[in-house]
């Protein structure tokens, strides 16, 4: 779609106090791609990276990708994501394959969302892909739209789609009444990249397989990195290797913790789901929600040890209420697999 000057301004004026630097009109404009730009080639200084347990988002796949100012590092952090400097940029794209089995087939883009580190802080802003497939348009106040593929099973599958507006965006990545990002922790990037995942340039051709934190330390790109053996690493969620516990632990972390934390805007609930937090009660085992209203339903807690479909969590979480499900934002169908790792979580836990 095409947005015109006055509409941009017009929207601007509604949803968001501008920040210092003006967002770009099109994606294209930030120069973070070379290319084809839908074919997603980083340009110089633009990395791309995967997580351990990414966020889910309707079965969109995601690409996800960082650009840091020449001469510029990321700080390590043990528990938080990176320290990113000013005028740093997280840059990820969304998009379905026409079917799951068989990615050779091609993708359809829907949205690309870029986290800009700016003196002020960080800003969000939406990009939503034309159906050319050629340039991503900013759309502050969010979309609608309907995407269609084959999923694993080679069913086919046909669902609504939302692309947040700005102040969305903002809810999700609240800390502190802060915007922070979400997903490059040390404990996620921890990992090697899936090479296969991207069309790498010669740009970036040193940022290649093998552990994504040691490339960004042999590139020069991270401070503070302590040795490998030391870094903390979370489990992939598929991975049936791992321990349930930790599985269902990692998955709790990246989809819930974000907002259930201290310093996130869940904080009134008591929940809070962190990978770092070991109390039981605020984990919510056999703990009275706060305040839920109809979307605890008739249950009693948000977690009853070996009774999944007693436990309020679940219940949030198989839901596609507006008003009932968790999270809130960020999906419109239900997380089949994940519901039933968390649904074996709790009937384990004694």
């Amino acid at each position: 779609m095409t947005v015109s000057i006055s509409s941009l301004w017009f929207f601007l004026s509604l949803f968001w106090t501008l920040p210092e630097a003006t967002p770009k009109a099109k994606l294209s404009d930030y120069g973070f791609f070379q290319g084809v730009l839908a074919e997603q080639i980083p340009a110089g200084q633009v990395y791309p990276y995967s997580l351990q347990t990414p966020l889910f988002t309707d079965y969109a796949e995601k690409l996800r990708f960082v650009y840091l100012p020449a001469g510029q590092k990321a700080k390590y952090d043990d528990k938080e994501v990176l320290d990113f400097p000013v005028g740093s940029a997280l840059i990820k794209t969304f998009y379905y394959p026409i079917d799951f089995r068989k990615p050779q087939k091609g993708r359809r883009l829907i949205e690309t969302r870029v986290l800009v580190h700016e003196e002020n802080g960080w800003q969000a802003f939406p990009y939503v892909w034309n159906e050319e497939q050629t340039e991503a348009y900013l759309e502050v106040a969010g979309e609608s739209t309907e995407v269609k593929y084959i999923d694993l099973n080679g069913k086919k599958k046909k669902h609504a789609y939302a692309v947040p507006n700005v102040n969305q965006c903002k809810g999700c990545h609240n800390r502190n009444e802060k915007m922070s990002p979400i997903g490059p922790s040390a404990r996620q990037l921890n990992s090697d990249l899936e090479i296969s995942d991207y069309l790498v340039a010669s740009a970036t051709s040193l940022y290649h397989s093998g552990n994504q934190l040691k490339n960004l330390d042999d590139l020069g790109l991270i401070t503070g990195m302590p040795d490998l053996s030391d870094v903390p690493k979370i489990v992939n969620w598929q991975d049936q290797s791992a321990s349930l516990n930790d599985r269902a632990r990692a998955w709790l972390d990246i989809n819930c913790a974000h907002c259930h934390r201290p310093e996130g805007p869940a904080n009134s609930s008591g929940l809070f789901l962190s990978i770092h937090n070991d109390d039981p009660v605020s984990l919510g085992i056999m703990k009275a929600p706060v305040a839920t209203g109809r979307a605890s339903a008739d249950f009693s807690f948000d977690i009853i040890p070996g009774k999944a479909d007693e436990s309020i969590l679940v219940h949030r979480m198989a839901s596609t209420d507006p008003g009932v499900m968790m999270p809130e934002l960020g999906r419109k169908t239900v997380h089949e697999e994940s519901l039933q790792l968390i649904r074996n979580w709790i009937n384990s836990l004694p």
